[in-house]
């Protein structure tokens, strides 16, 4: 996701929380004064003169989204500067307006304003890059899984499952008010005090939105005095930076990393253990962590740093998040070619059924057909039978004539012969 991308799905909150009516369209006085705001907090020169040509007065109507994106384009996000602006201030305006219109504390106030605001960032940068914005669950698990991981609790699935099943959930998707009022709800969070979550949220904002790696203390050595001292370090994907204390308002230095980098481990000496080293092109710079445990922490993350800026990337988060989506996208690709894959086992099984079906109607009717035969046989034997039968009783009975016939013509004989 690349910057024009994440303030694109801030603007768009901005927009829609202007579209008072929910007709898709929003006024040209408004997006005048939306447009000179960010052109603000962007850091781009205001141009008056384009602004008003884009919104006069005399147009007919209110402007939709796909009005409002050949200005948006041309004149503000073209003009964008990498580096030159505070993101978070741009976030900041957009939660603003969309907040005032959409976010409704009801019940018990488990967040505050500045934790509904950064998970408010937290669920922009995971949603989804399609409007409207929504996340899906599995990022949900994830986002909460990480929060619940910073206050060294487990993420309760079944009250989850409970707000993934909604109806309005299941027909319009996860947003972002579904999720601030699932965790403003304090199931997620119960027996945890506001502290806890506050500050477990600002890490895990840090850590995805913020792009830092690691934070915490470390000794590090000096490079004029050679003395050492204890600093507060955060770790970027392209820089390690090192303060005063963890309130980081006094920066110390910072070290700029890149591929001529590497991190090694080093043996104790000066009365200091668990030491390691991070060597640039020009400077090596020594470092002391609490234990060894820390030590792998820190060693392992600045590889990871310099790893990205070898595979030219600039957020482990963003990487991550590409990652899980390909994952996710594999796995319903797996899914509908099983899917698919049963359906055809399925058509088989189907047309095996009917072709034995089939047979067993041929069957049927063979034994139908064989029936009928053995009772034409049958009927033709006995009928074979009874004429058999008829013909030996007629024989006997002409036989039985036959003697009769021949006396009698015996006696008319003699009886003539006399006369």
């Amino acid at each position: 996701m690349d910057l024009r991308s994440e303030l694109l799905k801030s603007i768009w909150y901005a927009f829609t929380a202007l579209d008072i009516e929910k007709s898709g369209k929003v006024s040209k006085s408004q997006l005048k004064v939306l447009s000179h705001n960010l052109c603000t907090v962007l850091s781009i020169p205001h141009d008056p003169v384009a602004l008003d040509e884009h919104f006069r007065d005399d147009d007919d109507g209110p402007v939709s989204n796909q009005g409002y994106m050949p200005y948006l384009n041309k004149y503000i996000l073209d003009k964008v500067v990498p580096g030159s602006f505070v993101k978070e201030d741009v976030d900041n305006l957009c939660w603003t307006l969309t907040a005032k219109k959409n976010y409704h504390q009801g019940g018990v106030k488990i967040l505050p304003k500045d934790d509904a605001f950064r998970l408010w960032c937290l669920f922009n940068f995971l949603s989804e890059d399609k409007y409207p914005l929504v996340m899906v669950p599995d990022e949900v698990e994830y986002l909460l899984k990480k929060i619940c991981m910073a206050m060294s609790m487990e993420l309760n699935c079944v009250e989850l499952e409970d707000f993934l099943s909604q109806e309005s959930v299941v027909q319009n998707g996860f947003t972002v008010w579904a999720f601030l009022e699932m965790m403003n709800s304090g199931k997620l969070t119960r027996g945890i005090t506001k502290e806890t979550v506050t500050m477990a949220v600002e890490e895990v904002y840090r850590e995805i939105v913020g792009d830092v790696l690691k934070e915490g203390y470390l000794w590090k050595k000096s490079q004029l005095r050679r003395n050492w001292k204890e600093r507060w370090f955060t770790l970027k994907p392209n820089s390690l930076s090192y303060y005063t204390n963890e309130d980081r308002k006094d920066c110390k230095g910072s070290i700029t990393l890149d591929t001529n980098c590497c991190v090694e481990v080093l043996p104790d000496r000066d009365g200091k253990r668990c030491m390691f080293c991070l060597k640039t092109i020009s400077k090596t710079y020594e470092m002391s962590a609490s234990d060894t445990r820390q030590r792998q922490e820190w060693t392992s993350a600045i590889q990871t740093a310099i790893r990205l800026q070898a595979e030219g990337k600039t957020s482990l988060h963003k990487d991550l998040k590409l990652k899980r989506r390909e994952q996710r996208e594999q796995k319903e690709q797996r899914r509908k070619a099983k899917e698919q894959e049963l359906q055809r086992l399925q058509a088989l099984q189907e047309e095996k059924q009917r072709k034995l079906a089939e047979l067993e109607l041929l069957k049927e009717a063979q034994r139908q057909a064989q029936a009928l035969l053995e009772q034409d046989e049958l009927r033709r034997r006995q009928q074979y039978e009874q004429l058999q039968q008829n013909l030996e009783v007629q024989l006997r009975e002409a036989e039985e004539v036959s003697p009769l016939d021949a006396g009698a013509d015996s006696r008319v004989s003699r009886g003539s012969y006399k006369v």
